[in-house]
């Protein structure tokens, strides 16, 4: 095991794009990047890596305070394919467009997407959905609605959306983490921040 300089940090460590060049440009882009970054031993690296571009994205905890609900969709989902069940279990989700706030794209997608008005909107955290191969950055965000306009089939036909309303109560949520039946990255987070902070988003929403 080398020796690592305890007094180098990420912060004063430098590195430069010497290459980069377009593999794929679709509805996604991947580029194949040559970069050379500082180790923490002091020495320089070169290395090769591919990276896909995409939009940030804004997903969207639709929580009932009231009724002590949580709104989510289930629509069918191409990276989830090898699992035995592709279709997923998520809370609302779209990517943000050129010259678009995070809040109105939540705004937007939460119509869109489940049929509902927000009342209030607050930012949870914001994130990288997989550093290791995308540039992505996601902006989680949990908002209060009226579970009982919460219900159908929505999706815009134009992007082949098929996305069903599902409306839970709030602990049957919770049970279906340990369950195993929620699996994507962003229902996990805010549900588990939700499980911690419902007693401030509560009195920040004065509920």
């Amino acid at each position: 095991m080398n020796e690592i300089n305890c007094h180098k940090s990420p912060h004063n460590m430098k590195f430069s794009i010497k290459q980069q060049s377009v593999l794929y440009e679709g509805f996604y882009q991947l580029d194949k990047l040559t970069i050379e970054h500082e180790r923490y031993d002091g020495k320089q690296q070169t290395i090769e890596r591919e990276l896909l571009l995409r939009h940030d994205a804004v997903c969207v905890l639709l929580f009932d305070p009231v009724l002590d609900k949580v709104v989510l969709i289930e629509q069918f989902r191409v990276g989830a394919i090898k699992q035995q069940n592709p279709w997923l279990l998520e809370v609302v989700a779209g990517l943000i467009d050129k010259d678009e706030a995070p809040e109105e794209v939540a705004h937007r997608e939460s119509f869109e997407e489940a049929g509902v008005h927000i009342k209030n909107l607050s930012k949870i955290t914001q994130y990288q959905s997989s550093p290791g191969g995308t540039n992505e950055t996601i902006h989680l965000f949990i908002a209060q609605v009226d579970s009982n306009t919460a219900f159908g089939t929505h999706g815009l036909e134009a992007e082949s959306e098929d996305i069903k309303v599902v409306v839970l109560q709030k602990q049957a949520a919770f049970d279906m983490i340990n369950q195993g039946k929620i699996n994507n990255a962003s229902t996990l987070i805010s549900l588990q921040w939700l499980i911690i902070n419902e007693e401030k988003i509560r009195k920040l929403w004065l509920i």
